[in-house]
């Protein structure tokens, strides 16, 4: 990309509000440069614009007379950034998943290459004022995906945000931050810590350029470009009204993995996941089960059973045998055949295998279960 078309895209992150959907149907017809040109110009040329309206154009005359691109190009790197353009060598293809609401460009801090690390990262999303079960499974995907390789994006916001991206630091692992500001703009100021240590470890990443502040509809429109750089999306306790939904309802028209932590069925902060489990969305609950949905082949989570139990072990035949013993009291041989419904040689073959595994006892001619020491027992015995 020539720097003249760079210095354009860069002044139209001022001019084009992130998802402008005409304004990027306008930029892919006819470049950054003449896009300016033509808002700028009053030869009429920005009136042939599909779409456009006089009031709409009177909008982003008033921005472009503001614009210094040199300015925010000088800004940026003072802070030790970059300005991204589609092209370059680290721009990250699948944002082109989103079409004519791909931002126009990217201001990045951080030393990693943005391209390289989202190739294997997964979103960890949800509600601001989560519980604490909320921020402990936060916390817990994001230090076991970090764990495991995978880069950690969320949007440095309160609550589940700032859980992830801090479980994902403390296991020494990477993380990306999109924000819907400057980035050399720290909100919420609460996470200006946290910030900072993504900027030396990690990377902060927006498409609005340096200055710019948080609006509510930037926070919306920020969450597609968090759906497009990763590979799937986890959300940790949301309400039926959250923003992290909006994430995953982008993530699962661009065909990435949408994922949900379920909660307690009486807390409204998990009714949004549970909305998003009962459609597309799959259920996961640790880092293994999130590697093994969105990662490589044989990147599979461990079994899940429960304990397996010392009787588990037995064939069908003493587990018939002993079963056959009352739960009370002792039985002989024959009985006890009878009610297992083998013969007499089978049962007491059984029962003496059953002995020496310490399953039964044989007192006299009768045979009855051995008796596990319980809790009482151990008390009496001084044990604890």
């Amino acid at each position: 990309m020539s720097d003249g078309e760079r210095l354009a895209r860069a002044a139209l992150t001022r001019v084009l509000e992130p998802g402008d959907e005409r304004g990027g149907r306008w930029l892919r017809e006819c470049g950054a440069g003449e896009l300016l040109r033509r808002i700028a110009a009053r030869d009429g040329s920005a009136e042939q614009l599909s779409g456009m309206t006089a009031k709409r154009l009177a909008g982003y005359r008033l921005r472009a007379e503001a614009a210094e691109p040199g300015r925010d190009l000088a800004a940026v790197a003072e802070a030790g950034g970059r300005f991204l353009c589609p092209g370059d060598r680290e721009w990250p293809s699948q944002l082109d998943d989103l079409g004519d609401t791909r931002p126009t460009g990217l201001w990045v801090r951080g030393r990693p290459d943005l391209r390289l690390w989202v190739l294997r990262s997964v979103a960890v999303v949800g509600a601001r004022a989560c519980t604490p079960y909320g921020a402990h499974m936060a916390t817990t995907l994001g230090a076991g995906l970090a764990e495991r390789g995978w880069v950690v994006v969320s949007g440095a916001a309160f609550g589940v945000d700032g859980a992830a991206h801090r479980g994902a630091l403390a296991a020494g692992g990477a993380t990306a931050a999109v924000l819907a500001c400057g980035v050399d703009v720290v909100y919420p100021r609460g996470h200006a810590e946290l910030i900072g240590r993504m900027v030396e470890q990690g990377l902060v990443i927006s498409e609005l350029p340096p200055g710019e502040h948080p609006t509510r509809t930037r926070f919306i429109l920020r969450n597609r470009v968090i759906a497009a750089l990763t590979r799937g999306t986890v959300v940790v306790e949301a309400e039926y009204r959250s923003g992290s939904l909006v994430t995953a309802r982008c993530a699962q028209r661009l065909g990435r993995f949408t994922m949900g932590v379920p909660g307690p069925v009486t807390s409204g902060l998990s009714a949004g996941v549970h909305e998003l489990l009962r459609g597309e969305g799959v259920l996961v609950t640790d880092a293994a089960e999130v590697a093994e949905l969105v990662g490589d082949m044989g990147e599979l989570a461990p079994p899940r059973r429960g304990p397996v139990l010392p009787r588990d072990l037995l064939d069908a035949g003493c587990t018939r045998v002993l079963d056959a013993l009352p739960a009370r009291g002792a039985a002989d041989g024959r009985e006890v055949a009878r009610t297992a419904g083998t013969g007499a040689d089978e049962a007491l073959a059984r029962l003496y295998e059953l002995h020496s595994l310490g399953f039964v006892e044989r007192h006299g001619d009768g045979w009855q279960l051995t008796r596990r020491p319980t809790c009482n027992d151990d008390a009496r015995r001084g044990g604890t």
